[in-house]
């Protein structure tokens, strides 16, 4: 018979510290949430419609509590709260928020695709009749000239169900490379348009602008052409020495060497700026979840002064 290990005496002590700190926690919670209000959510009606009352509802009387969407801030807090939990270490309640979230998005997404796509402009061209009956009451019952093309991505489309099929699963290949062959071509037009020839465009710069040239244009300059000139040659000399860098067919030694050390530090400070721009937009996604816990579920802070139910 196997006999369980037995648990170190701190690691219990400190899951004892954890239970103590968690019960105070939901004592606290159950506070604020029966004597305060904390987490509870209001509406009010216009058009037929519930929508989220305002400070102005609540104060002529019109905002109304509403029980569903109070136990939405709940789930809302918990689910966050779930997800927080994977900074102390990874465990079941950040694995079931983590499971929750991927197949929400996973339904929303189909649900959107099915009414948006597969409905309006597969469906709905080869059978506009039949679909205007039940599913969209605006579409036109005429059909198009050359609606029977439509046929070819609902025979890809069923093509590639049989993925989920025990048997037969190859015939599946045939409309995923079909897929990714011509989503590769049109991304690469899309590319080329957007990223490389406008790149292109945006670095052919006069290297010195001049005061009379800025007269002549008629546009109203929001720097002095000195500093105009500045930017173009720092532009210049950024791509330029980028490029170098790049450039394997020459060693990179003595003059070459040095211009592609700059290059160097032209990729860096731009590598740099863009996972900067990408950390302050993570920032801000954090602080907008810290808000609706501190503002919508506990109470605790209220940044507008129009706290609804107090």
């Amino acid at each position: 018979m196997n006999e369980t290990a037995p648990i170190p005496a701190p690691q219990r002590d400190f899951s004892k510290v954890w239970a103590v700190i968690g019960l105070v926690f939901a004592c606290w919670l159950l506070y604020r949430a029966i004597f305060i209000g904390a987490g509870s959510a209001y509406v009010t009606e216009s058009e037929g419609q519930f929508i989220n009352a305002t400070h102005n509802d609540y104060m002529v009387g019109t905002a109304v509590y509403s029980p569903l969407r109070s136990i939405g801030v709940w789930v809302a807090a918990f689910l966050t709260l779930c997800v927080f939990s994977f900074l102390y270490r990874d465990n079941p309640f950040y694995k079931f928020s983590e499971a929750v979230f991927v197949g929400v998005s996973a339904a929303y997404w189909m649900v959107i695709a099915f009414w948006t796509v597969l409905i309006p402009n597969l469906l709905g061209k080869i059978w506009p009749s039949w679909i205007q009956s039940w599913a969209v009451p605006g579409i036109s019952t005429v059909r198009d000239e050359n609606w029977w093309m439509f046929l070819i991505p609902l025979v890809l489309g069923g093509m590639l169900l049989w993925r989920l099929s025990p048997r037969g699963a190859w015939v599946a290949r045939w409309p995923l490379a079909f897929i990714i062959g011509s989503t590769a071509g049109i991304r690469l037009v899309g590319f080329l348009q957007a990223d490389f020839l406008s790149q292109i465009r945006s670095t052919i710069k006069p290297v010195i602008i001049s005061p009379e040239a800025v007269e002549v244009a008629g546009a109203a300059a929001t720097v002095s052409p000195f500093w105009q000139s500045v930017q173009n040659i720092l532009l210049i000399v950024s791509v330029l020495s980028a490029i170098v860098y790049f450039f394997f067919s020459i060693e990179h030694t003595g003059v070459v060497g040095q211009v592609s050390r700059v290059g160097v530090w032209v990729l860096m400070v731009t590598f740099g700026a863009a996972f900067g721009y990408t950390v302050m937009g993570r920032i801000a996604l954090l602080a907008i979840r810290f808000e609706f816990l501190f503002d919508d579920w506990l109470w605790l802070i209220d940044p507008t002064g129009k706290r609804l139910g107090m």
